[in-house]
Order: C-alpha cells, then sequence, then structure tokens
C-alpha cells in the first residue's frame, strides 16, 4: 500500500468509504474527516448502525422489500389493496414509487432485470414468487414498473409471456418517464403521473 496520507488509519478508512458507490476519493477524505472530528460516542453509534443493519435486517418473504420483519409493513397492511401488484425491479424504486403517494397496492421486488450482458438472467430474480402470487387468484392487476431501458423492456417482455397464461390484466407505468432513464431518478410529479395514467401491456411497447 502507497501511502498518500500522514496516517495509514487515515488512509485505510478514506479507502473503504471509496469503495462506496458515487463516492470519490475527494468525498472520502472529506467523510472520513468529519467523523474524526465527531465525539467518539456519535462515531460508535455510526458505525454500529451499519454493522446492525447488515446483520439483522431481513427481506419480506412476500414481496422481498427489506424489512425488519419476515413480512415487511406493506405487506402487512390491510389498508394496501392486495389485488393491484406493482413490480419493480429494486428497493430504491420502491421508495420511489412510496413517495409519490398515488400507489396504494402492494409491491414484488425483482431483484434486478434481465441483462445478458451483466450475467443476469430470469432465474436470478424472483420470477418464480411472483408467478405464485399471481396464481393463487388474488391479485386482479400487475403493474410493470421497470426502468424504461432496454433491459427493461426485456423484462418487461419476459414477464408477459410468463404471466399470459393466467388471464391477469398487465399494465407498464406511462412515458412520461423518458426512454433509457431509471425509475429512482425520476421525480416524484412525473412518476406519480406514470404510475396513475398507466396503460395496458399486450407485449410491446
Amino acid at each position: 500500500m502507497n501511502q498518500k496520507y500522514p496516517s495509514l488509519l487515515l488512509q485505510k478508512a478514506i479507502d473503504e468509504f471509496s469503495k462506496l458507490p458515487g463516492i470519490g476519493n475527494k468525498t472520502a477524505t472529506r467523510l472520513v474527516l468529519h467523523l474524526l472530528r465527531q465525539e467518539t460516542v456519535a462515531v460508535e453509534a455510526f458505525g454500529n448502525a451499519i454493522i446492525q443493519l447488515k446483520r439483522e435486517v431481513k427481506y419480506c418473504k412476500m414481496c422481498h422489500n427489506i424489512s425488519d420483519t419476515d413480512i415487511c409493513q406493506l405487506c402487512a397492511n390491510p389498508q394496501r389493496d392486495a389485488s393491484t401488484l406493482c413490480v419493480v425491479e429494486n428497493i430504491r424504486d420502491v421508495m420511489a414509487v412510496e413517495a409519490t403517494q398515488q400507489y396504494n397496492g402492494l409491491y414484488h421486488v425483482l431483484g434486478g432485470i434481465i441483462s445478458p450482458m451483466d450475467g443476469i438472467g430470469p432465474s436470478d430474480l424472483t420470477i418464480d414468487s411472483l408467478m405464485e402470487r399471481v396464481a393463487n387468484g388474488e391479485v386482479k392487476e400487475v403493474i410493470l414498473a421497470l426502468s424504461t431501458t432496454m433491459e427493461g423492456d426485456t423484462t418487461n417482455f419476459y414477464l408477459y409471456r410468463k404471466l399470459e397464461p393466467y388471464k391477469v390484466p398487465l399494465s407498464v407505468i406511462a412515458r412520461g418517464i423518458s426512454i433509457g432513464d431509471e425509475l429512482e431518478y425520476a421525480d416524484e410529479v412525473t412518476l406519480g403521473r406514470s404510475i396513475v395514467n398507466r396503460t395496458r401491456f399486450t407485449g410491446t411497447v
């Protein structure tokens, strides 16, 4: 290790922060120096929160959203419309749709989208459990709220073919989301309108 800082401990901490997505060396340095100026108890609370998150966090057995319990608060909420299922790529997308306050159904987190270039195929996603949820007969509409990218459209079509035998209406979010955009980066108003103005999906965009 080439030492660039006056302390190897400082350098190690900066190197670890730099591994986080979107965090460059300058930002990592600023964050570490900020923590260094804090009281020890505050830094310990920060570190312990991350460790506890990693050790104790669960994933909902129904929708695969992040949760503190086996069934997440959304799935357990009797006020949610269990007949509508919104399929999203990841947990961040659940947060994005919830922030719009325009949707009151349940979710299904795929854990990614089909992307052969990245080595992600249908078997890497939670598609089997999605089909089980639809097969039980309670779901009356499936909303495909995936990113409007080529990979997102490929996944939409794959899900359409897999779910077609169940005769459950499929919708896609309206194209107020620009082509090529990822859902989590859409503003709340645009995303909310895209959910409300969703259109029937028939296997083509």
